[in-house]
């Protein structure tokens, strides 16, 4: 992989994030894996740590993938996952994995007597939902305990909002923590939770409209940092949090609550900190020229993800092609950024090492593209 033409098209942006971030920011991760997926993917402590460092990120909140090995009950990834915390200096706070199906209760007590300090949920790979009342019992300990529970809330998931309304509305004690933006049912979550006072949405979303438009939806206050690796990572999506909350008009105490405030209150157990109205506007307002410029690039990423170069690659064309304008506004700086790098990502992807720095680069365009806002 051509590592110089990398870090050239990857410099303006990470100026921008020195420039963005406030003094004395901590970071702190809120979604991040440990161990081996069925899909192939894993991640190594060590590597997970690095990750972290490149965001100069304090802390992470860390659970399971979906591991091969994980009947019965998740027990030994959770034990594995237990024992890399133990390893990571106070850096990384276990959460256990549940599966319903499999003693779901007994394994939440006997891992958060093992150490594990929240509950993760993932209602896809599981193959469940919220309704029926099986799940009030690990709700009910989650609040005795006061450990938050994290959802997967992302794609690939059936219409679920309702039953799990329902149950967090049961258990007003437990706090949530709804993963990837809740862009599964935003609308109906964000709504039908708006009054329960402890329900967090994590950031850790493809698209940077879905975090836009949570910052129009939900308090600033219940809005945390989250990468989602390794399907993500610390610094790509510090990037984004970073460019959304400028769009949105945040004070620098604001983007400290959203990087890491909020969730070392909560672990700190000094509880959250109370919620004010959302901060955005019900409309956006994005320039013409960048949106096209998004619409193609958009398309992009997940085509990579899913292994479909020749499609991805027709889009990313298409983005760049975007990005050449003879009357460019005034956006002109913009696009001449978001040019560079959708074009160094297509020189990347001729290399098999050069597929995820390619997506590193795409996402920053995208992400510039649709925070570049009128009105922001």
């Amino acid at each position: 992989m051509d590592q110089s033409l990398y870090e050239s098209a990857l410099a303006p942006f990470l100026a921008e994030v020195a420039q963005l971030r406030p003094p004395d920011t901590e970071v702190i991760d809120a979604h991040t894996h440990l161990g081996l997926d069925e899909d192939g993917r894993s991640l190594a402590l060590e590597q997970l740590l690095a990750m972290l460092d490149a965001a100069e990120a304090r802390r992470a909140c860390v659970f399971p993938l979906h591991d091969p090995e994980r009947r019965p009950s998740y027990s030994l990834p959770n034990d594995r996952v237990l024992e890399w915390a133990g390893e990571s200096d106070g850096r990384l706070v276990p959460f256990c994995r549940l599966d319903p199906s499999e003693g779901a209760l007994a394994e939440a007590e006997r891992s958060l007597g093992r150490g594990a300090r929240g509950i993760k949920l993932h209602p896809r790979a599981q193959d469940f939902v919220f309704d029926g009342g099986d799940m009030d019992d690990v709700w009910a300990l989650a609040e005795s305990a006061k450990v938050p529970i994290l959802i997967h809330a992302g794609r690939g998931l059936p219409p679920l909002a309702d039953g799990l309304a329902d149950l967090a509305l049961r258990h007003p004690g437990a706090v949530l923590i709804l993963a990837h933006g809740a862009i599964c049912d935003q609308g109906i979550l964000t709504t039908r939770l708006a009054d329960h006072p402890g329900v967090l949405y994590d950031i850790s979303c493809f698209f940077p409209i879905d975090v836009i438009e949570l910052f129009a939806r939900v308090p600033v206050e219940r809005i945390v940092f989250a990468s989602d690796p390794p399907y993500g990572m610390p610094m790509t999506t510090l990037y984004m949090a970073l460019r959304v909350a400028k769009q949105a008009g945040l004070d620098d105490a604001a983007v400290r609550a959203v990087l890491g405030g909020t969730m070392a209150g909560l672990l700190d157990g000094e509880g959250l900190p109370p919620a004010t109205a959302p901060r955005r506007a019900e409309t956006i307002a994005l320039s013409g020229r960048l949106a096209r410029v998004y619409n193609y690039g958009s398309l992009v990423g997940p085509a990579l993800f899913q292994g479909a170069l020749e499609p991805a690659q027709a889009m990313l064309d298409m983005a760049v092609a975007a990005c050449r304008d003879r009357d460019p506004g005034s956006f002109g700086e913009a696009l001449e950024k978001i040019g560079a790098a959708l074009s160094a990502a297509q020189s990347l992807l001729g290399d098999e090492n050069g597929v995820r720095p390619a997506i590193d680069l795409i996402y920053r365009a995208n992400v510039c593209a649709a925070t570049e806002l009128a009105d922001g």
